[in-house]
């Protein structure tokens, strides 16, 4: 069961259910479903709460800046170019990373029984 971390972490990641990898994670962009509709699986126990929003942060921010900071050394473009540059991959990649971010969290709380998620590990334990 151990082994399988990766997997359930890749389920989040695309939006699916951690533990059957059919129903849908997320009911809206980033409101994540109370259970999964295809197994049932409670769902509302976890608590992202604002940690995707920061590692989308993070991430973006450390692939943008040493980007930036690049052209800005060879090149030297005007400011507005720099905001006609990166404003819009900024605004792209914030959006793009986080449901991903946050499914990933949703399916790391699950697999590891943080919160409400324990009965389910348990259960799961008790079954393999």
């Amino acid at each position: 069961m151990a082994g399988k971390g990766g997997l359930y972490l890749m389920r989040g990641m695309m939006g699916r259910c951690p533990a059957c990898g059919e129903g849908k994670l997320f009911r809206a962009f980033v409101k994540v479903a109370d259970r999964c509709p295809a197994c049932g699986e409670d769902l509302h126990h976890h608590r992202a709460d604002d940690f995707p929003a920061y590692l989308t942060i993070f991430l973006v921010g450390h692939l943008v800046v040493p980007i930036a900071m690049y052209v800005e050394i060879v090149y030297q473009p005007s400011y507005w170019l720099h905001t006609a540059l990166w404003a819009p991959l900024v605004i792209l990649l914030s959006i793009g990373l986080l449901q991903p971010i946050k499914g990933m969290i949703v399916a790391l709380q699950w697999h590891m029984g943080m919160h409400g998620f324990a009965a389910a590990k348990q259960a799961r334990a008790e079954y393999c």
